[in-house]
């Protein structure tokens, strides 16, 4: 049977933080008010129609680890980039304020991910051992479909020489000239063609900059800024049948 994936992408609007985290900043790590941001966690939870202790959230340190998780937990899985399940009670959050938000679903197996993908975590390849982590749960490679969340966009992600040839050689596709003409990196297209060469059955890619809207969250743009969250979870209704 077929399970019913859902995925949403939060805005800064909407929320109770102060500047420079208006309003709706996600982040618990970032020098935000803490009874703020948990507040945002709650409405987050919420407006997804599930409960907060549903929400998985990650300790992100620009790693590959991943982290299979088969049920709530209090606290963010501490060090880790990468979360997978096949639970339908969960839903798996990214925070990300220019980095690569990536949800990951083989709706038939019903496995699911949420990555987060920077520039140091994407170079070192955690979208390979998420996609093994994924498989191991039964999904199938061409079956995955994935969704790239707002980033910073190839035009405004300037980097030096050095840096740009270094992240080309390990992941192809992700050097670019910027708007102004200089070094820079496209990491959504470079992790695209990583899926596509690994298999995976379909890749959507949000256009939105993360440095060029200010309807989202910079850290490029202006920092210390809050956090949107990219979440993904399957609708519990669609259980029917699975242990």
């Amino acid at each position: 049977m077929a399970y019913t994936v859902r995925r949403a992408v939060t805005t800064r609007a909407g929320g109770v933080s102060q500047s420079p985290y208006d309003s709706f900043n996600l982040g618990d790590h970032v020098g935000d008010d803490p009874a703020a941001v948990a507040e945002n966690r709650a409405r987050l939870a919420r407006d997804l129609g599930v409960g907060p202790d549903r929400v998985v959230w990650m300790e992100q340190v620009h790693s590959r680890t991943v982290t299979v998780v088969d049920g709530p937990v209090a606290e963010p899985v501490p060090v880790t980039d990468a979360l997978v399940t096949s639970r339908t009670d969960l839903a798996l959050a990214v925070l990300t304020a220019d980095c690569v938000p990536i949800l990951l679903s083989d709706d038939e197996a019903g496995v699911i991910a949420a990555v987060h993908a920077g520039r140091v975590g994407a170079r070192i390849g955690i979208v390979p051992v998420v996609l093994e982590a994924m498989m191991d749960l039964g999904a199938r490679a061409d079956r995955i479909g994935a969704f790239l969340g707002p980033a910073a966009s190839g035009d405004r992600y300037e980097v030096p020489s050095a840096m740009q040839a270094d992240v080309e050689k390990h992941l192809p596709g992700s050097a670019c000239r910027t708007s102004k003409g200089t070094a820079g990196l496209d990491l959504r297209a470079g992790i695209r063609r990583q899926l596509l060469d690994a298999g995976v059955g379909g890749v959507a890619v949000d256009p939105r900059c993360t440095i060029d809207d200010l309807s989202l969250f910079s850290h490029r743009r202006g920092a210390p800024t809050g956090r949107i969250a990219s979440v993904v979870w399957m609708d519990s209704s669609a259980a029917q049948g699975r242990e």
